[in-house]
């Protein structure tokens, strides 16, 4: 096989085919699908109206001439020019490298046409030279695209070598070109398109099936880019990479060592995973406080993701990547607030400061509830209570508030102890230094909650007695068995039993609404702060930081679709289209690429939280076995 140079034509080459500029279309049509026309045959040619679009990147308008090398879309009429094969070069080694990048890609990578860069050629025997090559390098169609040396418009055409079978039907088509920046196409990812409610789902569809064939192209063509301007191979290419592969030392040696301690932190997280999942701590006491503390649940959450991150598994697709790359920054932003809170609360001797303060406000809030319950047994807002259920709630709760400062007063020596382990226990992350402090909360708080479920248990006891008296004098009972309501018949003492029971429960209602009204406010308000913590806690666990700071750094790498800007037009000249990505909203980006939060916490509706605090029923700080969730 001849060496194919430039300025010299090889032997037995057809004749050069007339070159006939199209006309520029009036208006931009449809760049993602254009369907053939009704009546056409198929592999019949196009008619004169037919439009094909070939997407060119910018990296190689400055190229030298050469052959297109690309994916042709026939669905789609569409050319995507990866490459320029430059002079000098050997057709054979070239088909070798197309057949090589073929099978490692599995794309249809062929020669698409050529390249004419009028710079310092002669413009004659080079027009002729590369026509010619369309006898070596057989396409349909065959593209031409020239750029003319001194001016910013091409001429572009693109012919075929069979004869037209229609005598309507032309030997050329309309070529429109379209760049394209090939490092952003080939970084970014395509995600589907929103769903509108004034788009059609077929042009959406249509829209989106064109757009992922041209992002597709270009991602899977990696191994084509890999040859550089610095290889001494024997086909040299113009890309996006011509000018050196990009990579450093530094990226080269992490990717060698990630494999190792991905390995190595697999084994160790292995290990706490077994050993967390030990029989002794399934037994019941145990099992139940570890699925009641927030902290064992942050840590346990916070186990699962490690042992993916960390997992030798490669991910199967970008979105599995995109997610294990969240977790990692989520992780690793987690530690550094929990080293910042660390050092912050052993500078200055804060903990000390923490441990002095903390049994005075224990006091105080003690005294508070104390000053509470003697202004609840006397008239509180002039309300006449029921004295002796007063007296018997008031000295009731007295006592357990006795029992709790000397609980408090017990536990002073440690607290400073306790309060320096719970700190360094801020280095596993921010997020479990504030489980800790929520676990903190309930415990000091345990007397509150005590003095809650006390006074909604006599709340709803009450509550529903008198529903149940109150369909004893319409003649019902609740049955059962069927869960509803049926008639009965009662006899003349249950009635009498009936009433005086009503009586006494509607006028010792008041006294026990009110002390379960108040426990409940102050229920509220630990409930209160917890929640945000919690809402701190999910936020810090679920929000995508890595998929952010892409969107804020490099949008392109998130592409919810691209915009076509139209370039300089000359008449007689062909439609020149700059395609730019259009980058995903903050709102969907937090939305697709969301984190599963821990999920240990109730979710309440404002409608099943009224009717639960209407009905006495209990509201627990974790969620229930059972519970379905509004």
């Amino acid at each position: 096989m001849g060496l194919v140079s430039r300025g010299t034509a090889a032997a037995g080459l057809g004749p050069a085919r007339a070159a006939v500029r199209p006309r520029p279309p009036d208006a931009v049509p449809n760049l993602i699908s254009t369907p053939p026309p009704e009546g056409a045959a198929p592999g019949s040619s196009r008619v004169p109206s037919m439009v094909l679009k070939a997407f060119f990147p910018t990296c190689c308008a400055s190229a030298d001439s050469g052959l297109l090398v690309g994916r042709w879309v026939p669905e789609q009429s569409s050319a995507v020019v990866l490459a320029v094969v430059h002079f000098p070069f050997i057709p054979i080694q070239v088909k070798e490298l197309l057949a090589q990048v073929q099978q490692a890609s599995r794309v249809g990578v062929a020669v698409l046409g050529t390249w004419c860069h009028r710079r310092q050629e002669p413009e004659e025997s080079l027009g002729h030279f590369l026509e010619g090559l369309g006898a070596i390098f057989s396409h349909e169609p065959w593209l031409q695209l020239c750029r003319e040396r001194g001016s910013k418009f091409w001429s572009c055409k693109a012919t075929h070598r069979q004869v037209p079978t229609c005598p309507a039907t032309s030997g050329e088509d309309q070529v429109m070109l379209v760049f394209y920046d090939q490092r952003k196409v080939l970084l970014s990812q395509l995600h589907p398109p929103a769903a509108l409610p004034d788009r059609q789902a077929g042009d959406a569809t249509a829209s989106a099936v064109g757009l992922a064939a041209v992002f597709d192209t270009v991602a899977r063509s990696e191994a084509l880019f890999r040859s550089d301007w610095f290889d001494e191979g024997p086909v040299r290419l113009s890309h996006w990479q011509s000018e050196g592969v990009e990579a450093s030392i530094l990226v080269e040696l992490a990717k060698w060592a990630a494999g190792p301690i991905c390995l190595l932190l697999t084994c160790l997280l292995s290990l706490v995973s077994a050993a967390s999942a030990c029989r002794m701590f399934k037994l019941w006491p145990l099992s139940f406080v570890w699925s009641k503390l927030s902290t064992c649940e942050q840590l346990r959450h916070r186990l699962e993701q490690l042992t993916l991150v960390f997992s030798t598994q490669k991910a199967k697709n970008p979105t599995q990547l995109m997610r294990k790359a969240n977790m990692l920054v989520s992780v690793l932003l987690d530690v550094a607030l929990g080293l910042v809170l660390l050092s912050w609360l052993h500078r200055k001797d804060r903990i000390g400061q923490l441990a002095d303060a903390l049994i005075p406000v224990a006091d105080h809030v003690a005294e508070e509830l104390q000053h509470l319950l003697q202004w609840l047994m006397g008239a509180p807002a002039g309300l006449k209570m029921n004295r002796a259920l007063d007296q018997v709630l008031g000295r009731f709760f007295l006592y357990h508030i006795h029992l709790w400062i000397g609980y408090i007063h017990l536990m002073s020596p440690f607290i400073e102890c306790i309060l320096w382990h719970v700190g360094l226990s801020a280095c596993l992350g921010l997020t479990v230094a504030l489980s800790i402090l929520s676990d903190i909360i309930a415990l000091l708080t345990f007397h509150i909650y005590c003095f809650y479920v006390y006074g909604a248990r006599l709340y709803c006891l009450k509550i529903y007695g008198l529903s149940s008296l109150w369909r004893l004098f319409r003649g019902k009972k609740w049955n059962v068995l069927r869960q509803r309501v049926d008639s009965c018949s009662y006899d003349l003492d249950q009635l009498f039993i009936g009433t005086l029971l009503f009586t006494i429960l509607v006028f010792l209602l008041p006294t026990t609404a009110l002390y379960y009204l108040v426990f409940t406010l102050l229920r509220l308000l630990v409930v209160t702060v917890q929640g945000l913590i919690h809402l701190l806690v999910d936020l810090v666990n679920s929000l995508p930081l890595y998929s952010l700071g892409l969107r804020l750094c490099r949008p392109y790498r998130l592409a919810a679709g691209v915009k076509f800007r139209v370039l300089e037009h000359e008449a007689g000249s062909p439609l020149r289209l700059l395609m730019q990505i259009n980058p995903l909203s903050y709102s969907r980006v937090v939305h697709t690429y969301r984190l599963p939060s821990c999920g240990c916490h109730p979710k309440h509706s404002w409608g099943s939280l009224c009717r639960k605090l209407f009905f006495g029923e209990l509201i627990y700080p974790w969620r229930q076995r059972g519970d379905k969730q509004d």
